[in-house]
């Protein structure tokens, strides 16, 4: 049975509201010709060399993108995902798509439970998801829900206009205080065509909440949010088995840090 709707202060297109969710030659005292000079000389340079080396390493280094998360799941099996044991609700499958595998889920009765929150005890992260919304998708898919054992909770969701569109909606909650609804962002202007690969991404700095889709912010809010414990996340479904997604997802990938917008993942760079 459907949990009964709370309502949760929304941004929607930056208005709250309310819904539900870095030498020289020289010469020795015996008048032989003597290349200490030179060879010092020579030394020197090739010190100078390499500490100049070593700047343009370290420069490099510091200026060049991230190629790394601090996990990264493939969704290649529907046994284990990201080194922990997966569980299964539904029948989700394993499909083939262009370089790899994914799994795929019916919008229905599929959904998958993964025991780990790689980004538990950092106030500030960035998670972002590799999906593909199929066509024929219900209104509301909450496809991406972690949830510690408190009950603070993150969700990456999406809605559909069934006239072959969709836009991202994310979502926050960990204060303990009953009254504070959490921060939803959503706005029914960004709209993307369905049935096409998306990286979609969730960002916390630590003040603001902020979504991307394809490395282009979406929306973002100002909030005060306490890091989130251990727990569980659920791919394809709400944890409490409500809002089913309907397409494919390939890959998550979990920063604890808020990585620039530059860095952020892009479909078709793959």
């Amino acid at each position: 049975m459907q949990t009964p709707h709370v309502p949760e202060t929304e941004v929607h297109a930056g208005n709250p509201r309310h819904a539900d969710r870095a030498g020289h030659s020289t010469f020795d005292d015996r008048g032989a010709v003597s290349t200490r000079g030179r060879s010092c000389g020579a030394a020197r340079r090739g010190i100078a060399l390499a500490a100049a080396m070593l700047l343009a390493a370290a420069t490099l280094l510091a200026t060049a993108p991230r190629a790394f998360a601090d996990e990264i799941w493939h969704l290649d099996n529907l046994k284990e995902i990201g080194g922990h044991p997966v569980r299964v609700v539904g029948s989700p499958s394993v499909v083939g798509v262009k370089g790899g595998k994914a799994i795929a889920f019916d919008g229905a009765h599929d959904g998958i439970f993964v025991p780990s929150i790689p980004t538990a005890g950092g106030k500030a992260f960035t998670i972002e998801v590799l999906m593909s919304p199929a066509p024929d998708g219900p209104q509301a898919q909450r496809f991406f829900h972690v949830q510690d054992t408190t009950g603070r909770r993150i969700l990456i969701e999406i809605r559909t206009n069934h006239e072959g569109g969709w836009w991202l909606d994310g979502f926050e909650r960990t204060a303990s205080d009953p009254k504070d609804h959490g921060l939803t962002l959503i706005d029914p202007k960004q709209v993307h065509p369905v049935g096409r690969w998306y990286w979609v991404a969730l960002r916390y700095d630590g003040k603001r909440l902020a979504n991307f889709v394809n490395g282009k912010k979406q929306l973002d809010g100002a909030r005060d949010f306490d890091a989130l414990g251990d727990g569980q996340i659920s791919i394809g479904v709400r944890q409490n088995l409500v809002y089913w997604f309907k397409g494919r997802i390939r890959e998550v990938r979990f920063h604890r840090e808020a990585i620039p917008d530059d860095k952020l993942q892009r479909a078709g760079e793959r």
